[in-house]
């Protein structure tokens, strides 16, 4: 292996402003969901420079939006390409998936950026920018990972797969796409923003929808009807509660430096209709986590059953019982084995470059890996150079001595795994 990283070390090292600038690019380029094409075409040229073979297509069709686990606010995606490019080995040895999206979350309040947003600023060893933590800075890294190889004269016995999908931030519908149109391989890794840590557990989630009823009257005799705010109190009170059972279940070590391994969130509020009347109706919505070993039904039935038992605790609720609603957004869960051959691959290599062992942990949040273990059979690795605090923040960067090293470390992964087959 030291004669190889030797030759992949020195061409990253040489080739630092090149990724850089890269990256640069695509950050200026505002990927959000429905304008993901001006990136992907900037994808396409890097993939078309490196020799890659490349397949282009505008996800779509009734196997895919009639899939169980799609969900999008669109089922058409004009303009909105996923890109895929091969780096073909000589067949005789283990593939791999390396899958990042493309697709970033709105900017919001730019008051609270320091810098614009979408300009790809470099500011002491940083890039900020929407989108460069989560996750153009991992996609930067595993090209540059690729195109070491292919620099270094270094043939790969199996196939390496890039992947730049869209849509993850909506639910995985660009990945789940690929993996329809039959994208397979012996591992994935995803470069979501881990700070380092090796994630072989994602846990899921679901968005949620929950409908309160009250009784309206007059403001100046509210007594006289029910407020559907006292008892969306009520609702959010047990659901806390339902929060505290569910992860009381929770006894894998990989959570344990996480204060609550699958958290329920309600993260918007609305109601009432004039404020001299008693409010009728509360909407509430939120999303729910869901256990790397559980299933998305099995959820959704124990959160349909916990929120009809709160009857038992305010009478009010036997002939108005709590409408749930399952709507938006969903991330499938899913795990590897912490013995499993690729998590092995990838922490020696890890360690070797960084000398020192990896931290494993749970992710926690969703990720596009749970598509490829659920559906693919796929054993998948989220691991990543970005900086978890800042993904869907203001002033969201990543520092670029990081993404250099992932890259190597990404690139000696790629020739433990796949193997070598000759080196011109």
């Amino acid at each position: 292996m030291n004669e190889y990283r030797q030759k992949i070390q020195k061409w990253i090292s040489n080739n630092r402003p090149k990724g850089t600038r890269l990256l640069k690019q695509l950050v200026q380029e505002k990927s959000t969901q429905g304008h993901e094409g001006s990136s992907q075409a900037i994808i396409i040229e890097k993939c078309r420079e490196m020799g890659l073979e490349i397949d282009i297509w505008e996800p779509g069709g009734t196997a895919l939006v009639n899939h169980p686990y799609f969900v999008s606010p669109r089922e058409k995606f004009k303009g909105s390409p996923n890109v895929i490019g091969v780096l073909k080995g000589s067949g005789a040895g283990r593939s791999i998936i390396l899958n990042g999206h493309i697709d970033v979350v709105p900017e919001g309040d730019r008051e609270q950026w320091q810098f614009d947003p979408f300009a790809g600023e470099e500011v002491d060893g940083k890039v900020f920018g929407r989108g460069s933590t989560d996750m153009k800075g991992g996609n930067v890294a595993l090209l540059l990972a690729m195109e070491a190889i292919i620099s270094a004269g270094i043939r790969l016995k199996g196939d390496v797969i890039f992947q730049s999908v869209i849509e993850e931030e909506s639910g995985g519908a660009g990945t789940l796409a690929a993996i329809l149109k039959g994208y397979k391989a012996d591992g994935v890794i995803i470069p979501e923003p881990t700070n380092m840590k090796i994630f072989p557990r994602q846990q899921g989630s679901m968005w949620f929808r929950c409908i309160v009823e009250g009784r309206s009257a007059h403001g100046g005799t509210r007594y006289q009807g029910v407020s559907a705010i006292d008892k969306a109190i009520h609702v959010i009170r047990h659901i806390e509660k339902l929060e505290m059972r569910r992860n009381a279940r929770i006894n894998d070590p990989l959570y344990k430096d996480i204060p609550i391994p699958i958290p329920i969130n309600i993260g918007k509020m609305t109601g009432g209709t004039w404020p001299s009347s008693v409010p009728d109706q509360i909407v509430l919505e939120g999303r729910i986590g869901v256990g790397p070993d559980e299933k998305l039904e099995d959820v959704k039935e124990e959160f349909a059953g916990w929120m009809a038992s709160i009857s038992t605790q305010d009478s009010w609720f036997v002939e108005h019982p709590v409408k749930v609603e399952w709507f938006g957004a969903q991330w499938v869960p899913g795990k590897i084995d912490l013995n499993h051959d690729l998590m092995k691959s990838l922490s020696t290599v890890y360690k070797e470059v960084k000398e020192k062992a990896p931290v494993i942990e749970a992710s926690p949040w969703g990720t596009d890996g749970g598509l490829f273990t659920k559906i693919g059979n796929m054993p998948t690795v989220v691991f990543g150079p970005g900086v978890t605090e800042v993904a869907h923040y203001p002033n969201e960067y990543i520092v670029l001595d990081t993404l250099f090293e992932y890259a190597e470390i990404i690139a000696l992964t790629l020739i433990d795994w796949c193997g070598v087959e000759n080196v011109s």
